[in-house]
This record gives structure tokens, C-alpha cells and sequence, in this order.
């Protein structure tokens, strides 16, 4: 496992004040203590009020959100590090408490999410309320707020940016038939379901805030969060990547993993149905551990592994795989879902090889004398 194919996961990151949107300084902490990995991807980043609802999460939207990234941004290069934003629009899964403009949720169709509960602004457990279907002059002004994002993301000195098109967020809802019963055209085949990511990448690179070869996507084909899954996700996903290889993209993102829940409603895609179809390189994740990502990436199913839990406990990561170092215990559940503050967050030793440091130590005294 080189330092080059090894980095973390996106995971959604509790420690932005609730009265504010901005990153801060725990969190500049948190990302440069984890600056070795080849590459880092922020958790989720909300590119519009419409497009937020996760509490405690942070924004990409004001020069005060820009501020902040910047002062992460600039402590993970200083480490040498190459961080990417991920671009996130909750869609279905916000709450309306969220959207005071407004006070309603938009997704592809009229369709909520169903089995489980979402949280208001102020922290509470509420049902998932019925989303608006978009409008086409909606879905034009968000394309532009992604666009605005990215150039937001390029002034903050990040080195790229991933479009989260996954785990049931807004793309994801207009990618699958299950939440996309529009008769527009965004919606019915896959082309036309595939059209809003298509305008969201394409209007990205035309901005030229990031070229396309500094611009990813992640996506959640066999996930059941967020109440997905399709009959034709094996077939619409590898049309998606297929469509998407005449970009030029940084990377193809695919949780293939079954370990975050499986919709079971056809196959499961694994990463190899993306490199098929996708020229560029292909991030694996979900469910990693150091003998399965190397064994992914020897065999070429794969060109990189991402890694999240693991990489909360272990921010040395790399340098533990390299050494053949124990790693940590797992990061209980709290630590990376509730605001716990430094607890289980920046707290977490790198390791110390204990017979390195008995055997400096006898250097030091053999100098002495």
C-alpha cells in the first residue's frame, strides 16, 4: 500500500457549530493529522441552503465558509497533502426547519424517504417529509450553485473537488427510477436521468474553476441508505460511467461494498463493471482493509482505496500499513456521528514503534560516550 493509493473516505463530520456553517479549528486539526494519506475528500459540504440539512455541517457558500476551508486547506498542504471538497445536495433527505427561505424539500419526484427518521434544525427526530418535484429552471439554478461552489472551493486553494452523486442525495435521486418518476426530460430513460449530472460536470469544467481532470463523482450503486435502490441500477450506473469516461474525470468514487446495507434489488456492481466502461482511475471503498485493498489494486480491479472508520482512529494510516503497525481499535459509533467535540475525533496517538525508540535511544547514548 503506497502513500499514493490510500486515501479517506468521506465521512460526515459532526463538528461544525450548529449556529454557524463554518469549519473550524478542531476540524483543521482533524485533517492534518490525516495530511500523509495520497489524497484526501472532505466530508459532505452543502453548496445551498437548499442544498443542506445535516446538523452541524458545513457549508461552501460565503466568504466566512471560504475562510475557513482555507485554514484547512493550507495546514494539510503544508504537510504535503492534496485535498479534494465534496460537493453535497441533500435533496429528499433534508428537513424543511433547514430552509427558512423556503421551509419546503425538493428532489427529483414527490416521492419521501420511507423506514426511517430524519432530524430538524434543532436536533430533533421527525419524520421524512414529501419533497417537491423540481422545476427545469430550478434544476438550471442548482447546476449553477454547484458551479459556484467549485469556484468557491478553488478560492479557499482546494486541489479539486468530488461531486457527491451517492448514499441517496439529490443526483442520486434523479440517477434512480425508484426515486425518478419524472416525464420530463429528466426523466424516464437513462439519458435523460443522467442529465442533470451530466450538466453539473460539464458546467463545472466550462467555469474553469477545476479542469476535468481535477473533478470527481462518487456514487452508491448497491447502497440502501437513504431509502435507494433500483431494479436498474446495474444497468444505469455503468451507462452513467460509461458517459462520464468522455470527460476526462479525476476519478470514478464507487462504494461496491456491501457493508453499509444492500438494496437487493438486482445485482450487485462491483468495481470491475466500472472499469469496463471508465478509463480514469477508480476509488474502491467500503468495507476496506489493508490485505483487501492491496489485493484489489494488484489485481487491477481497482487504482486507489478509500478508507473512513479506520482512518478516525488511525490517523497515521499509511505509515501503519507501510510498517506492518497494529492499528487502533475502532472508533466507537458517537465519534463519528455525534458532536462530541475532541473526544474520539482529534485524540486519537499515531503509533509509536517502540523498538525504533529504544534503539535511537542506545544511538543517542553510544554518541555520548
Amino acid at each position: 500500500m503506497t502513500r499514493g493509493r490510500c486515501t479517506p473516505n468521506p465521512v460526515d463530520n459532526p463538528f461544525v457549530d450548529l449556529s454557524n456553517t463554518n469549519p473550524n479549528d478542531l476540524m483543521v486539526e482533524y485533517y492534518k493529522q490525516r495530511s500523509s494519506s495520497g489524497l484526501i475528500i472532505t466530508e459532505a459540504t452543502a453548496i445551498s441552503e437548499m442544498g443542506s440539512g445535516w446538523l452541524n455541517a458545513p457549508h461552501i457558500r460565503t466568504p466566512e465558509n471560504v475562510a475557513g476551508w482555507k485554514k484547512i486547506v493550507d495546514a494539510v498542504h503544508e504537510k504535503n497533502g492534496v485535498i479534494y471538497l465534496q460537493l453535497w445536495h441533500m435533496g429528499r433527505q433534508s428537513h424543511s426547519s433547514f430552509h427558512p427561505s423556503t421551509n419546503e424539500i425538493v428532489s427529483a419526484s414527490a416521492i419521501p424517504v420511507k423506514g426511517v427518521n430524519s432530524h430538524d434544525v434543532y436536533g430533533n427526530r421527525v419524520d421524512y417529509e414529501t419533497p417537491r418535484p423540481m422545476t427545469i429552471d430550478e434544476i438550471k439554478s442548482t447546476v449553477q450553485d454547484y458551479v459556484k461552489a467549485a469556484q468557491l472551493a478553488k478560492e479557499a486553494g482546494f486541489d479539486g473537488v468530488e461531486v457527491h452523486g451517492a448514499n441517496g442525495y439529490l443526483l442520486d435521486q434523479f440517477l434512480q427510477s425508484s426515486t425518478n418518476v419524472r416525464t420530463d426530460e429528466y426523466g424516464g430513460s437513462m439519458e435523460n436521468r443522467y442529465r442533470f449530472t451530466k450538466e453539473v460536470i460539464e458546467a463545472i469544467i466550462q467555469d474553469g474553476s477545476f479542469p476535468a481532470n481535477r473533478i470527481g463523482i462518487r456514487f452508491t450503486p448497491n447502497g440502501a441508505f437513504g431509502d435507494m435502490g433500483s431494479e436498474d441500477n446495474d444497468q444505469m450506473f455503468v451507462y452513467v460511467a460509461q458517459q462520464l469516461n468522455k470527460f476526462g474525470l479525476a476519478f470514478i468514487h464507487v462504494v461496491d461494498g456491501l457493508g453499509f446495507g444492500f438494496h437487493n434489488k438486482c445485482r450487485a456492481l462491483t468495481v470491475m463493471d466500472f472499469k469496463k466502461v471508465f478509463d480514469g482511475p477508480i476509488i474502491a471503498n467500503c468495507g476496506m482493509t489493508k490485505e483487501i485493498a492491496e489485493g484489489m489494486i494488484r489485481s487491477g480491479g481497482t487504482d486507489l482505496t478509500a478508507f473512513g472508520r479506520l482512518y478516525i482512529s488511525n490517523p497515521d494510516l499509511p505509515e501503519r500499513f507501510a510498517n506492518n503497525w497494529p492499528l487502533a481499535k475502532d472508533a466507537p459509533f458517537e465519534t463519528y456521528w455525534s458532536p462530541i467535540g475532541a473526544k474520539g475525533y482529534t485524540d486519537w496517538p499515531v503509533y509509536e514503534d517502540k523498538d525504533a525508540m529504544e534503539s535511537k535511544e542506545r544511538e543517542g547514548k553510544q554518541d555520548e560516550l
